[in-house]
């Protein structure tokens, strides 16, 4: 799909709401690491902007982009939320969190630390506008809920203290979920640096934390760290699981829970 399509989409998807929220995150497929989530709030305003207009087409799902790629456009998105265009956030959820709420629940965890960040829960409570019947003082404390869409990469999510709409394939269609797994992504890889030089021997500055073969070869040669996920190391080496089906399995196990 080309990229100039991203911004179309929303630009449709915007219709009848003030603004959409792209939700993304990164590194559910992981043997290491927390999972990240990043939310981002555009408007049409943002929509029609000249940066939309003229720079939105750089834009795509975060794994076809080169490291560079996304740092410069992180540069961008610092510099439009700092001028208020848009409005973005990230969550983490740790490694002792998977644990406890497996990678779902610990990946909704993330994403509703995101969103959070924009707006709480209650904001998108449904409430009765009143009428001319209503008393004066409720027409007068009446607040208007929050105008805003939330679209979520994947699935829909149960259990989610959001509503939301699930577009499978966010990141390749929509230029907010796009630009959320951008955040994402650049977030988790910098959080990676930092434990590549709290453990070093495991090459996460390289691979993220993900099941390459240099990677399996360090857990063999000096055993798991703290942020190592237990329960996948347990699935890649007891049921030998191709580590190129981590990802596969997190959805799975997404689209069924």
């Amino acid at each position: 799909m080309a990229r100039r399509q991203l911004r179309g989409f929303d630009l449709k998807r915007i219709e009848g709401v003030g603004s959409l929220i792209g939700v993304d995150e990164a590194g559910r497929g992981a043997l290491a690491g927390p999972v990240v989530a990043a939310a981002v709030l555009v408007t049409r305003d943002f929509l029609e902007s000249r940066w939309a207009l003229t720079r939105a087409g750089r834009v795509n799902d975060s794994k076809q982009l080169t490291a560079l790629e996304r740092e410069e456009l992180w540069f961008d998105f610092e510099t439009l939320a700092g001028q208020g265009q848009i409005h973005a956030n990230f969550g983490v959820a740790e490694v002792w969190e998977i644990e406890q709420f497996n990678i779902l629940g610990a990946t909704k965890l993330a994403m509703r630390r995101a969103l959070e960040g924009i707006y709480p829960p209650s904001a998108f409570e449904h409430k009765k506008e009143p009428d001319l019947f209503s008393p004066p003082e409720e027409i007068a404390s009446f607040q208007p809920t929050v105008s805003a869409r939330i679209l979520i990469d994947g699935l829909p999510l149960r259990s989610f203290p959001y509503p939301h709409e699930g577009v499978v394939n966010g990141d390749a269609r929509s230029l907010c979920v796009a630009m959320a797994s951008i955040i994402a992504k650049v977030t988790r890889d910098r959080l990676m640096n930092d434990l590549d030089t709290q453990h070093p021997g495991y090459g996460f500055a390289q691979h993220k934390g993900y099941g390459t073969e240099e990677h399996r070869e360090a857990l063999l040669r000096l055993g798991r760290c703290v942020h190592h996920r237990e329960m996948f190391l347990r699935k890649l080496f007891a049921q030998r699981v191709d580590p190129g089906q981590l990802d596969f399995l997190a959805e799975e196990s997404t689209a069924t829970e």
